[in-house]
């Protein structure tokens, strides 16, 4: 038994499963073994409300219990305990050759894995890093398009915007000016021609 300074308790033990097992059918005896070791250890690493759902099972151990089918369980298991927390993970001390040879083979799949990972996101990287210094020279030239030619304080872009604008504006007033002055006049119509008449405000 060893306990860190971080809250990180370690402990091995011996489950007995033959006493648990023994009165259930034989249809249930893994489950009822696979309960019996979650039990054992809410008791034993003192889990408040013996709560069996703070209780994480190796996948290994868990295939360990289930060598055998489903009728004939392990009489019992050794475990190593680790509780960190509220959360008690459970892994089996020693597997058997060929659950041993098969844990080996999958710790380096899935560290191939992460390496190739790792390197698909550094060529991604460096091909951003590239991207951004294409970008970077096609930025500079437009700031020199922006740059003040004849040096009075404002960009000539933004010259050119206001001028539109304010021509916009006087066309505008024009056009109200026009659209009164037609509204003022009016025709009126005599047994002859039609004559017209300004009307003075």
């Amino acid at each position: 038994m060893t306990e860190t300074k971080s809250n990180k308790i370690e402990r091995e033990y011996v489950i007995p499963l033959r006493e648990k097992c023994r009165p259930v059918p034989r249809y249930k005896k893994t489950p009822k073994a696979v309960k019996s070791v979650k039990e054992f250890l809410a008791r034993h690493m003192q889990i408040r409300d013996r709560d069996l759902k703070k209780i994480k099972i190796d996948r290994f151990l868990n295939e360990q219990l289930w060598q055998k089918g489903i009728k004939k369980p392990l009489h019992k298991v050794k475990v190593k305990v680790v509780k960190e927390g509220d959360i008690v993970r459970v892994y089996a001390a020693n597997l058997p050759a060929k659950m041993n040879f098969k844990k080996i083979r999958e710790e380096k799949r899935e560290k191939k894995g992460k390496e190739a990972l790792e390197k698909k996101k550094e060529s991604q990287k460096s091909m951003m890093e590239k991207a951004k210094d294409q970008i970077k020279p096609q930025k500079e030239e437009k700031t020199t398009e922006d740059k003040d030619k004849d040096k009075d304080g404002v960009k000539d872009k933004v010259e050119e915007k206001e001028k539109e604008k304010a021509i916009e504006e006087t066309e505008k007033k024009e056009n109200k000016k026009e659209a009164k002055e037609k509204k003022h006049t009016t025709s009126i119509k005599k047994t002859g021609e039609p004559e017209e008449r300004v009307v003075e405000k």
